[in-house]
């Protein structure tokens, strides 16, 4: 049943009232897969996390890489 639905345990699903019917549907959260390439310009390595990845600022990348081994 599981993998008819898409449901796994520890999901949310979202409830409403439809003709007197309960309907529970699962919430899903975009899993974002993030892949290391070359930049084009540079020729570095470059993160990318595809379109529609949400945007870091400076700050927040400086204070992610802090605690970077």
């Amino acid at each position: 049943m599981e993998r008819a639905f898409g449901v796994q345990p520890g999901h949310t699903l979202d409830a409403s009232v439809k003709s007197g019917r309960i309907v529970l549907t699962p919430r899903h959260v975009r899993v974002v897969k993030a892949i290391i390439r070359r930049d084009p310009v540079s020729g570095l390595p470059a993160l990318s996390a595809g379109p529609g990845a949400p945007l870091l600022t400076s700050e927040q990348v400086e204070d992610i890489l802090s605690s970077f081994p």
